[in-house]
């Protein structure tokens, strides 16, 4: 699985970016049809230290913001949920690759 932004980076790179603060994270979006619901993740991203999420994470906000309420009962619950992690910069995922 390539990690977004961390394309070009070597393994020696990757790690050192790591151990300079370096996080990755995966966004979360629903998708709602009825009564059927998605909650999917993203791709992981590297996200350096002192760098934002937000326009990495809006894409996925958007998506279950306009298309996430509509799935009834888990539309209801999954789509604040997915947007109170987006917003909170994603869900770390770092240690479950370094592993």
């Amino acid at each position: 699985m390539a990690i977004r932004g961390a394309e070009q980076l070597t393994d020696q790179q990757f790690a050192d970016e790591i151990a300079r603060g370096a996080r990755v994270v995966i966004f979360e979006y629903t998708i709602s049809i009825l009564v059927m619901t998605f909650k999917r993740g993203s791709d992981p991203f590297l996200v350096r230290p002192g760098e934002g999420t937000f326009g990495k994470s809006w894409p996925y906000s958007l998506l279950s913001f306009l298309f996430g309420w509509w799935g009834i009962p888990w539309g209801f619950i999954w789509t604040p949920m997915a947007l109170y992690t987006n917003f909170s910069g994603g869900r770390d995922v770092t240690q479950q690759l370094l592993h």
